[in-house]
């Protein structure tokens, strides 16, 4: 028995049939559905077992999903292993980059350390540029613990009001105690430290521990701890 075209529900004959979209069409009835232009098996597109030309073929788009507790907690598992893949990066790039840095107390202190570690650097490669000798130079002790201070008894002795600036002609003030003088720049790290050039007179000088002194540069009339290796005793 002929099957029954699927367009004007008439008997399909061999010599016409057109089978395709798993149903029979006449050659005449298989067109759009839009625009009704006649089609065949090279130029057709099929939607849902419906033929349509390439212009008038149905876009497909994207539908919005509802928030089900499945797709939510897809979502949640989702967001985690983005969230591992991100700290896995993390740790595979460490120490290959700069990254920003809370500025804490602990921070500056490594900071002044290293800016006075290139400070010396820099006058030990002067110093051999200007002598060509290998003579390196001393380092700055590390103060690993404060420093032994006497008591506060004692501490009184040493611990100075910062004086006025005195104007250029007016003479210095009569120093006392031993004198030292400098043999190396040094510049101070912290608020309680001095800083003086090499050849300064550093007088009233007194010993804090065994790797540093407190005094006053005869030059500008600055008074703080520096340390007993960039200077040398009159």
């Amino acid at each position: 028995m002929n099957p029954l075209c699927s367009r004007c529900n008439r008997v399909v004959y061999p010599t016409e049939k057109v089978n395709c979209l798993d149903k029979y069409w006449h050659k005449g009835c298989f067109s759009c559905e839009v625009c009704k232009m006649t089609l065949n098996m090279k130029n057709y597109k099929g939607f849902e077992k419906r033929p349509y030309c390439n212009a008038h073929y149905p876009k497909t788009s994207f539908t919005s999903v509802a928030d089900t507790p499945e797709n939510l907690r897809l979502k949640q598992q989702s967001k985690m292993q983005s969230q591992v893949l991100y700290k896995e990066e993390f740790e595979k790039n460490k120490g290959k980059g700069f990254s920003v840095v809370a500025d804490t107390p602990e921070l500056q202190r490594i900071k002044k350390t290293q800016d006075q570690i290139s400070n010396i650097k820099y006058h030990e490669d002067f110093e051999k540029s200007r002598s060509g000798g290998d003579t390196p130079l001393p380092q700055t002790p590390q103060l690993n613990t404060p420093p032994a201070y006497p008591s506060s008894a004692a501490s009184q002795n040493y611990h100075y009001e910062p004086e006025p600036v005195r104007p250029a002609a007016a003479a210095p003030p009569p120093s006392s105690g031993k004198r030292y003088r400098a043999v190396y720049d040094y510049t101070a790290a912290d608020e309680d430290e001095v800083s003086f050039l090499d050849g300064d007179m550093i007088v009233d000088v007194q010993q804090i521990d065994e790797g540093w002194m407190y005094g006053r540069v005869e030059r500008t009339g600055q008074q703080g701890m520096l340390p007993a290796n960039y200077v040398e005793a009159m």
